[in-house]
């Protein structure tokens, strides 16, 4: 079965089949395939439909009785410059209201758009109320993982702080450790001979100590030390031991002598040579412990008092680092856990903000708007049930107090559109009523959301609305007329009477020989006139609808023009045309009129 579709214009015809077949294709993929047919129907409808209302505008056009013959008479007067377009009226200032909730709650209720917030219900009327059921099945997870957390990062702290103490202890006993090792060794060997061995191992560790000079060190009679003390008690030992020798000896000869003479008993002279070897072997032996406490117990008790001195400091140095150690792990345990207890705060903070973002109250007085009754392309309609996405928009309070128009200016007008350029406003609810406001604002980029034709470049402009309206609502249909300038007494003629011959601007004049081209300078022009900077002089007649030539040297027309035909009347101008017309060659000027309806189409 088929359904033919006819469209016909002077422009175009389009003849759109549409076919409907039995078959096993997919349901989705042919209804994606109607949808896509009934945009393109719509879109040949429009383009032919505007095109025909041009064609019947146009002075001339196929609408005329006499085509090429109509003429029109050059006057001087005033022109006005302006742009019109049509756009949306918003307020110049909106509170908008986002979802702060993470992932796609639902609306549980929401108040009806249009509900006006009264002041005293700022900050009490609930707005919006999202669900809010996963939050609060995770309430008390948070809660547990916060206590736990808390408790982590006390029993850390508890143990970063004993950890310092016991540092301290630690550091404490080395410290005091080397200080006794010093001690030791100044208490052998002398404080002074002690401070010089220290320097000098200090500055020269491979390099040893000479012990038989420092034997004289410590031999000084100056010297208190325990190794001088000794030294003296080895060397008053051989002495005494040699005097005593020496008595025994001299004891003994007397005794000899006596017994010679029988004045004293064997048993005398035994015990006196008995006597004499004792202390021979003990004046020996005092040598011999001399000698054995120089060459062995002094080098032995020096080194190892030393020695002892030196891992003293060395575990000194052991301790402060294990300190420093014991002490980054025991402050790395109290940072995590710190970080760990911060980070559920967050959470837990988070998750309660969630949950407050889930009602939302009225931040400020105004009228209850739905977000989606604002944007014809909203995915999103704002209902009860409706899914929305964090960050998304849900409502706007405008207020009504100022109120503006956005419009969208083609880019070859944009340049002449100016911050406070005065405009007339025109509502399609209250059409007897023109309201006056001034352009607010223009963007700097191009605005390129048109679906149909991404090569046409607009930017959107802001027109505020002088006064206050109670009765203007966001939404509303506006048409915008912006006065670009004012020309005074200047020559002006349609703009469809002027056209481009080899990049030239000219008209065709009538004379009594017929039609001549002529060169002509413009200036700037509106929807229906272009200012004639030179070329032409007043009273001049021009064809309003002039030959298409392209070629260098024209041909003449020499058609004459019925008295009737000619716009005399200085006081009647043709019918202003809707849509902006530039100083083009008719048929392109038709094709980018068309172009631009298209472009203007709501979104």
């Amino acid at each position: 079965m088929t359904e033919t579709v006819s469209i016909i214009g002077d422009y175009n015809m389009i003849e759109v089949k549409k076919a409907r077949r039995d078959g096993t294709r997919a349901g989705g993929r042919l209804a994606f395939s109607r949808r896509m047919l009934l945009v393109f129907i719509c879109i040949a409808a429009v383009v032919s439909v505007g095109m025909l209302l041009l064609l019947r505008k146009i002075p001339g056009g196929s609408g005329s009785s006499n085509p090429g013959t109509s003429l029109f008479a050059v006057k001087r007067g005033d022109l006005t410059i302006s742009v019109t377009e049509g756009g949306d009226i918003k307020a110049v200032k909106s509170e908008l209201i986002r979802s702060k909730v993470e992932g796609r709650p639902s609306i549980v209720n929401i108040v009806p758009e249009g509900t006006y917030i009264k002041p005293e219900d700022v900050n009490n009327l609930v707005l919006v109320e999202l669900d809010s059921s996963n939050i609060t099945e995770q309430l008390p997870q948070r809660q547990i993982d916060l206590s736990t957390a808390e408790a982590s990062a006390t029993e850390a702290k508890e143990a970063y702080d004993i950890q310092v103490k016991q540092n301290e202890s630690d550091i404490t006993a080395a410290e005091l450790k080397e200080k006794f090792a010093m001690m030791d060794l100044q208490k052998y060997i002398g404080d002074t001979v002690a401070k010089k061995s220290i320097e000098k191992i200090n500055s020269d560790p491979n390099s040893g100590i000479d012990m038989s000079l420092l034997l004289v060190d410590v031999n000084d009679p100056n010297s208190g030390c325990e190794a001088s003390q000794k030294l003296r008690e080895l060397t008053g030992a051989i002495t005494l031991g040699q005097e005593n020798f020496e008595k025994a000896a001299y004891t003994l000869d007397w005794t000899i002598k006596l017994r010679d003479k029988e004045y004293v008993a064997e048993t005398e002279l035994k015990k006196d040579r008995l006597e004499k070897k004792r202390l021979g072997i003990e004046m020996e032996k005092a040598r011999i412990a001399l000698r054995l406490f120089n060459l062995y117990e002094f080098p032995k008790q020096v080194q190892q008092l030393l020695s002892d001195y030196k891992e003293a400091g060395l575990e000194l140095e052991r301790t402060k680092a294990r300190a420093r150690s014991q002490l980054a792990q025991a402050e790395a345990k109290r940072s995590g856990a710190q970080a760990t207890l911060m980070q559920q705060q967050e959470r837990l903070k988070k998750l309660q903000e969630q949950l407050a973002a889930c009602t939302i109250k009225a931040p400020s007085p105004g009228q209850v708007v739905y977000w989606s009754s604002t944007e014809r392309w909203t995915r999103v309609k704002i209902e009860q049930g409706a899914e929305i996405y964090e960050g998304s928009r849900i409502i706007s309070i405008p207020d009504t107090s100022k109120m503006k128009v956005e419009i969208k200016v083609h880019e070859t007008w944009i340049d002449k559109i100016q911050l406070g350029q005065k405009a007339e406003i025109a509502v399609a609810a209250f059409p007897d009523q023109i309201f006056t406001g001034e352009v607010l604002k223009k963007a700097p980029l191009a605005d390129q959301t048109n679906f149909w034709d991404s090569d046409v470049k607009v930017y959107v402009t802001d027109v505020s609305i002088d006064g206050t309206h109670d009765f203007l609502k966001t939404g509303m249909t506006g048409k915008v007329t912006v006065i670009i300038d004012k020309l005074e007494n200047v020559l002006h003629v349609p703009i469809q009477s002027v056209v481009t011959v080899d990049k030239k601007k000219v008209c065709y004049v009538k004379t009594p020989k017929g039609s001549k081209k002529r060169e002509v300078e413009t200036g700037l022009f509106n929807d229906d006139f272009v200012e004639i900077k030179s070329g032409l002089a007043e009273g001049e007649k021009v064809l309003l609808n002039p030959p298409r030539w392209t070629a260098s040297e024209p041909a003449e027309e020499e058609a004459e023009a019925e008295p009737e035909q000619v716009e005399e009347q200085k006081g009647t101008e043709p019918e202003p045309a809707e849509e902006q017309v530039e100083t083009k060659p008719e048929p392109e000027k038709k094709q980018e009129e068309a172009a631009m309806s298209v472009s203007r189409q709501p979104e």
